[in-house]
């Protein structure tokens, strides 16, 4: 086979007989011998001395795929091997490659048909520089420009080179680069872009040639959002891109130029400017596009060009306001352009493309959060009443002028257009996420909620903007809904897609308005309380248990203790009667709890309980001492029922609708004890009362059944326990270990499939008894260290991301405890490289990039704790190690890095050494500590073609969490139901 024989230097390859054997690969070759091919290709990349093959292949061949394939190889060397090749094969590498391109590119035949192929070369070339420039050619700007005036088809080649290398330096170097290559190659493009500048501005002004100027555009386009302003604005080059704009064969390009201009930002310095082209483009625009066109009938019957147009006229209006909008609102020729660009955009909001409006509606929501929180940040109270919609004018002393008055006046300016945006909002609201009401496997109705997510995104963003427009002028919103809605009842407006909008959008505002309760006789709550009986009649369980929880929410807000006993007491009534009816009768004959209408009232009693106890917290405990003991002993007997069953039917039976049925009682039991101990105040009476009639139902219990009868909600339970009474609970974790312990072990570390419950929750308990009960571990022997060890480890090498991220914080929490003891030296001698080995093995390891936060915190504890003097004793073996080093630092960094390079042969000893230096150089300072490591992955190639968005992920939930604290503090932002649920998942 000619693929085979490319493994053996020995001689130039058969180039026609590689042309036949590649046609086979991946024209019609079988899907094995694709991936044999690709296994060869892999095996190439490896081998520095392919390149003089791929030279023979690309010089003797015209076949295009074996090109390609040759490229392939080479590129793969380039990635892989470059550093490690002699300088005399770099650049004989880099000058053939440049050889080819001007060939091919100097004639405009061979470059018009062999196209795919010099773009290929081009990326070749790109990935060299990459490596080579600027320290190793520095001539590499100046030749270029220099080439590109000798010829215009290679001078428009340059520019898709020059594209290239911009686009490879500041839209996809994050995560392929390290930090410091990146800002060199940036410098680097900086200091040397006047060439470029000179070059681009030449071809506009003296080309007459379109394929160039079009290039040219495309360059431009790229390097407009990095480059110094003075080039862009100290230069001829906007007013040679708006004489461009008219012209329709460049029109997008133009456009595309103009949005990056758009979207700078460089103080007020250069406002004038700004304006000036504002203008200039809006009347061309005029001419090209008047204001009276109906946009979305354009755009539905236009080709792809026009469509395009509309698409960059979108982004540019959105871009220019986002920044500039200030600028445009100073004199009152500016706002009638202003305002008639707004009324532009309004219109291509309506055009019937969804990425469209995506660039519409970013804006649209950005413009009204901006007009909305200066208003809510005046402290004149009349401001923020009149913010509300209600009529004030007599409340506005103060605010006739000054910063209020400007405020207002900027909130008139924009009134129009916001009135025309509510109807717009009103007119495309998306669909919210669907909610289905379903039966689950034990026959109880439950909520499931389906999620459309590029849909739902769209929605929140909407119903932020309208609850914006809302605060903004509440009547102007209430009048422009109840106008649709009349002519939805008229018929004038009807369809189905018009009534939906109209209902979600009055949904989506939903706590956005303050209301009152009128007329009250007596307090709400008594009233729902005396006809509780009528109100639910109608009702299924599900809803029975959300009306009970709601109910209960009211009941907390009562300050008078008395009464709030007096309303638990008459809303726990009815469940109440037919629990203590169903403990008379199992009194009488303990086989009437076997029932399986029974199971399923008393089942349905617990969930009513667990609803009103996760409003009530510490006020449910009168109710749930009335019932507690007997809640245990119908525990205690169905979980006898469950292994009974289990031992007689064999492990099928663990899935027969009766035992499911047992275990539905069992879980809500212990869901409702977990519920009220963990929304409980922290009082240590209530755990001296709940916990110890515990211990034999509930944890002997759990040791005593058969692994698929074992509850994994036991385990949750007693981490609520653990982590809500803390150190008062050491004495019984003695007891907790002998019960869930060894058993639990033996379920869990089998496969990583099994008892996935099971899993987090054992590992959330280790951890609550590791953060607050830490001298019970202590007491363990070293067999039970290293069991409890092991298991850690198990985790954070499990690919589950819970289990990983779980485990890792129960062993930072494990290092960090044990630094503080006595046993310091003791345990860190056994541990301290295993845990280095292991993080190192995760860290590097793609499976697990989640936990990149908490594998460098790991790290950082293990580097720091080498400096703190707390391990007195050697971490090597004197044994088995008689040499002897004048440090632990020293002996781990030699480790390190013996370490590293059997890991990373493909590195250099000189590279992980100077990585490892780099870790104990950085240990103090975390940001620039996990930053080298972030690096040293990316250059180590293990990550280089991956997403790497999760090493970022630290930075990206702190954005997260600034942005919900800010939904947070305005009215209507984050629905009621989710901030329940945020509650209930806390």
């Amino acid at each position: 086979m000619a693929a085979e024989k490319l493994r053996d230097l020995s001689s130039p390859i058969d180039v026609p007989l590689l042309d036949a054997t590649v046609a086979a690969f991946y024209g019609t070759g079988s899907k094995q011998e694709r991936s044999a091919a690709d296994s060869i290709l892999r095996d190439l990349q490896n081998n520095p001395d392919m390149w003089l093959q791929v030279m023979h292949i690309l010089q003797n061949t015209q076949n295009l795929n074996t090109k390609f394939f040759a490229l392939q190889v080479l590129e793969g060397v380039i990635k892989y091997r470059w550093n490690a090749l002699p300088a005399e094969q770099r650049d004989g590498m880099k000058n053939f490659i440049s050889d080819i391109i001007v060939q091919l590119s100097s004639n405009e035949a061979s470059f018009r048909t062999e196209r795919l192929y010099v773009n290929k070369l081009n990326i070749i070339l790109v990935q060299i520089l990459k490596h080579e420039w600027p320290a190793r050619w520095r001539s590499f700007i100046p030749d270029l420009v220099a080439a590109a005036k000798t010829s215009e088809t290679i001078c428009e080649n340059c520019m898709a080179i020059l594209k290239l290398l911009s686009e490879e330096v500041f839209d996809f170097s994050r995560g392929e680069m390290t930090q410091q290559k990146i800002k060199e190659l940036k410098q680097s493009l900086n200091s040397e872009f006047q060439l470029i500048h000179e070059l681009c501005l030449y071809v506009l002004s003296a080309s007459q040639r379109a394929e160039l100027i079009r290039a040219t555009l495309s360059t431009l386009h790229a390097f407009l959002s990095w480059i110094p302003l003075g080039y862009i604005f100290e230069s001829p080059l906007l007013e040679t891109l708006l004489k461009f704009f008219p012209v329709p064969a460049y029109r997008n390009l133009t456009l595309q130029c103009l949005t990056e201009v758009a979207s700078l930002q460089f103080g007020n310095f250069y406002d004038v400017q700004y304006v000036k082209m504002y203008g200039i483009l809006m009347g061309q625009l005029q001419t090209i596009l008047p204001p009276n066109t109906n946009i979305p009938e354009a755009y539905a019957h236009g080709n792809s060009e026009e469509q395009a147009f509309i698409q960059n006229l979108a982004l540019f209006f959105t871009s220019f306001f986002k920044v500039h909008i200030r600028i445009l609102e100073s004199t009152q020729e500016n706002i009638t352009t202003l305002l008639l660009g707004l009324e532009y955009l309004i219109s291509i909001s309506y055009v019937d493309d969804t990425e469209v409006f995506k660039v519409c509606l970013d804006y649209w929501n950005s413009l009204v959060s901006e007009l909305f929180e200066p208003h809510r940040s005046l402290d004149n109270p009349a401001a923020t009443a009149n913010l509300m919609g209600l009529q004030v004018s007599s409340m506005l002393p103060g605010m006739v002028d000054g910063h209020g008055s400007q405020l207002l006046q900027r909130r008139q300016l924009y009134a129009g257009p916001m009135s025309k945006l509510r109807m717009l909002m009103i007119c495309r609201m998306a669909k919210p996420e669907e909610v289905l009401i379903v039966e689950d496997e034990n026959g109880n109705i439950v909520r499931e909620t389906l999620k459309d997510n590029d849909v739902l995104v769209q929605y929140k963003i909407m119903r932020e903007t309208l609850i914006y427009l809302a605060h903004l002028d509440h009547d102007d919103t209430e009048k422009q809904m109840l106008r649709k809605l009349s002519k939805q009842l008229s018929g004038e407006d009807w369809t189905w897609n018009n009534l939906n909008t109209l209902c979600w959008a009055i949904g989506s505002i939903s706590g956005s308005m303050i209301e009152e309760q009128v007329g009250e006789n007596e307090p709400f709550v008594s009233e729902l309380l005396s006809g509780l009986p009528i109100t639910i009649a109608d009702l299924e369980p599900h809803q029975i248990h959300s009306f009970y929880e709601s109910v209960a929410h009211m009941i907390q807000a009562e300050s008078d203790s008395q009464k709030r006993d007096e309303f638990l007491q008459r809303l726990m009534e009815l469940p109440n009667q037919k629990w203590m009816e169903i403990i008379g009768q199992a009194h009488q004959n303990v086989d009437f709890l076997k029932d399986q209408d029974v199971i399923r009232t008393v089942l349905n009693i617990l969930q009513t309980n667990t609803s009103v106890a996760s409003s009530l917290g510490t006020f449910f405990l009168p109710q749930i001492t009335m019932i507690f003991l007997d809640m245990l002993n119908v525990y205690r007997m169905y979980s006898e029922l469950i292994s009974k069953s289990i031992l007689e039917g064999g492990p099928y039976a663990s899935k027969t609708s009766y035992v499911k049925l047992l275990r539905s009682v069992k879980r809500e039991t212990l869901k409702l004890i977990e519920t009220f101990l963990d929304k409980a105040e922290d009082q240590p009476q209530i755990g001296k009362q709940f916990v110890p009639p515990m211990m034999d139902p509930v944890l002997g219990d759990y040791a005593r059944n058969a692994p698929d009868a074992r509850e994994s909600e036991v385990l949750s339970l007693f981490a609520t326990i653990v982590n809500k009474y803390k150190a008062t609970m050491i004495e019984d974790v003695p007891r907790i270990f002998e019960a869930v312990f060894q058993c639990t072990l033996e379920m869990i570390t089998k496969n990583f499939e099994d008892y996935p419950e099971h899993r987090l929750k054992f590992f959330s308990l280790l951890r609550a008894i590791a953060t607050h009960c830490f001298p019970a571990l202590i007491c363990l022997s070293s067999q039970q260290l290293k069991l409890v060890m092991d298991s850690i480890m198990w985790a954070f090498r499990h690919t589950e991301r819970n289990i990983a991220e779980t485990g890792l914080n129960l062993l930072l929490e494990m290092l960090k405890k044990f630094q503080g003891s006595e046993f310091c030296n003791q345990f860190y001698r056994t541990y301290f490289l295993t845990t280095e080995n292991e993080i190192f093995a995760v860290l590097t390891d793609t499976f697990h990039k989640p936990g990149f936060k908490l594998h460098v915190l790991v790290l950082q504890h293990l580097f720091c704790l080498l400096e703190t003097g707390v391990l007195t004793e050697p971490l090597w073996d004197v044994a088995t190690s008689p040499q002897s080093y004048p440090s632990n630092a020293v002996f781990v960094l030699e480790y390190t890095i013996k370490l590293l390079s059997a890991s990373f042969p493909n590195m250099t000893t000189a590279e992980v050494t100077q990585f490892v230096n780099g870790l104990f150089e950085s240990t103090n300072d975390l940001s620039t500590f996990k930053t080298h490591i972030r690096d040293f992955l990316i250059q180590s190639k293990e990550f280089s073609a991956q997403d790497n968005k999760d090493l970022y992920a630290e930075e990206a939930a702190a954005q997260r969490e600034r942005e919900r604290q800010r939904m947070l503090s305005i009215p209507g932002l984050i629905a009621p139901i989710e901030l329940q649920d945020e509650m209930v998942d806390s």
